[in-house]
């Protein structure tokens, strides 16, 4: 009787035979191997014929042992395969491991084939791929960034690893590059979440003479040309994505990264509703009492469940009051004044006995903020946003600036052009909370997949916003400056997540898929790299290098 292995690649899987000519020289071997042992072997491939096995690719066909050589055997139990259930900093410690797996396998081959797409579409469009410096000049206005010090002659000084290409994709556009782009590595010194690490990938591009709506247009045609056909059964594909106004996105759903599979919005309580909510609420001029109305998630607001979104929206300092109403045990206004009728809520608004309404109450922005958290955690209760799906819709009309304890700062950088119409009321700093950036994102499934902007190419314009509005030093970005100064023409451009693209696109829409998944040798929550052990102490002698000291605790120790 013939016995086999199963031989196993990056490409699948085929059944290896030996013949009863060749037992007496590997049958003990082969009984000996390990699992993921790395073999090699040479043999006839044939047809199995009736022994065929349809379930598998290479069901047809098996592999006659003709010799047998054992490169290298692994060891009886690995950390990832004896275990399924493994923890998840064993799965980051034995990364390499987790790789030989068909879902990484499949993975990371999407991720190139969708890079290697994104690639030929701009070059087919005669954008020139240049690479800018890791190296780089702190920008502000921004997310934190890592600090990266000299030596000598430098000592005493500072480079940045670079949120993003921006000042270096505008000088190149200065420069007469007209068309520019690249697959950029950006750092932040960030918390990591399911969305963000402190290195992540981002497909970006910037062009000369152009508008919004060619830039829209051009992300468009490049998500196009870059989706995969194992993806082509959904229909995404219509032109141009909706877009939808920030003021809306805020007003419906209270975010600006809306998940439009979810059809719940919000709207104003009935007055009498409101004047209840309102008594007690210490007085606002700003004050709003807001719902909506979630269909079939009634069973599955349980005071449990209601408890921890409770404490999960409390982390956000802008979090308001918020209760749930379900029509059969009348849950939410049981201490309210009697004179409300809940009936009338009930079939003003169709409420059905499995429906939720949902309402806060109090300050404006931190109810629309609450209102949407909520929306999404009871749209989790009935998978809505783990169905299968692509919902694409571009955010437009974003407020340039935002004030915040007392002063003005970008909702998103300072290197934005306000609309044509509101420029001369930037330059009389008139109300400037009012004033239009020429700012667009792109969301996907409620993950802002990427963004871009129109520049200000004006040197005086730009000069104004950092120095007049936001009141931040400019010293260091003098060349940037000169540049403008020396003839820049109109641009702007756009940056897509890379890693975030990939991980929706691999799991069919999921927004619960961690970008860590994607991303070969990704850091924990907290920074860590288990598989390397970083980070770590410096090497000896390398502080004195860069003439540092270390200040543990209440050391009153003066950095050199």
């Amino acid at each position: 009787m013939n016995r086999f292995l199963v031989l196993r690649d990056a490409y699948g899987s085929v059944q290896a035979i030996l013949p009863d000519s060749k037992r007496h020289q590997f049958e003990e071997m082969i009984k000996s191997l390990n699992y993921e042992s790395v073999l090699r072997i040479r043999g006839v491939v044939r047809n199995r014929g009736k022994a065929r096995n349809p379930k598998i690719k290479t069901g047809d066909i098996e592999l006659e042992i003709d010799d047998l050589e054992v490169i290298n055997e692994a060891p009886p139990v690995l950390p990832l395969l004896s275990d399924q259930n493994a923890l998840e900093q064993t799965k980051l410690k034995y990364r390499y491991l987790e790789f030989r797996s068909e879902d990484m396998q499949q993975k990371f081959r999407l991720r190139a084939q969708v890079t290697s797409r994104l690639r030929h579409f701009f070059e087919k469009l005669g954008f020139v791929e240049i690479e800018t410096p890791t190296l780089s000049q702190w920008t502000p206005g921004g997310a934190a960034e890592f600090l990266v010090p000299a030596a000598k002659p430098n000592l005493g000084r500072f480079y940045t690893l670079p949120q993003s290409p921006q000042l270096y994709k505008q000088l190149l556009m200065c420069g007469g590059i007209d068309r520019y782009f690249q697959i950029a590595r950006c750092y932040r010194d960030e918390a990591t979440k399911s969305d963000r690490q402190p290195e992540f990938t981002q497909v970006d591009f910037e062009l000369s003479f152009t508008s919004k709506e060619k830039v829209m247009h051009l992300v468009e045609e490049l998500i196009k040309t870059a989706w995969p056909e194992s993806l082509n059964e959904y229909e995404i594909f219509s032109s141009p994505f909706q877009r939808m106004k920030y003021e809306q996105a805020m007003n419906d759903y209270g975010t600006d990264k809306p998940d439009l599979r979810i059809p719940w919005k919000f709207e104003n309580c009935p007055e009498k509703m409101a004047s209840v909510l309102k008594t007690g609420v210490e007085e606002k001029e700003n004050f709003s009492a807001r719902m909506f109305i979630a269909k079939g998630t009634g069973r599955h607001c349980t005071e449990e469940q209601m408890s921890v979104w409770k404490k999960l929206i409390e982390i956000n300092p802008h979090a308001q009051p918020f209760d749930i109403f379900i029509p059969p045990n009348q849950t939410g206004f049981n201490n309210w004044d009697s004179d409300f009728d809940t009936n009338e809520l009930v079939t003003k608004y169709d409420i059905g006995p499995d429906d939720a309404v949902v309402f806060c109450w109090g300050e404006t922005d931190g109810v629309q903020r609450t209102l949407g958290f909520l929306r999404n955690y009871l749209a989790d209760t009935i998978d809505l946003r783990k169905k299968s799906g692509f919902k694409f819709v571009w955010i437009v009309d974003f407020p340039f600036f935002e004030k915040k304890q007392g002063n003005f700062e970008c909702l998103h950088h300072p290197f934005t052009a306000p609309i044509k119409e509101d420029e001369i009321r930037l330059w009389k700093m008139e109300g400037l909370e009012n004033i239009i950036a020429q700012h667009y994102d792109l969301v996907l499934n409620g993950i802002e997949l990427g963004g871009g902007t129109i520049r200000i190419h004006d040197p005086k314009l730009q000069r104004h916003v950092f120095e007049k509005v936001l009141k931040l030093p400019t010293k260091h970005l003098e060349p940037f400056f000169e540049a403008l100064s020396y003839g820049a023409p109109p641009h702007g451009g756009f940056a897509l997540g890379l890693d975030r693209f990939i991980a929706l696109l691999s799991q069919q829409g999921n927004v619960h898929t961690s970008i860590r998944d994607v991303i070969a040798f990704p850091k924990t929550k907290d920074g860590k790299c288990f598989l390397m052990n970083t980070p770590n102490e410096a090497p000896p002698g390398t502080l004195e290098r860069y003439g540092l000291q270390i200040v543990k605790g209440d050391e009153k120790q003066n950095l050199v």
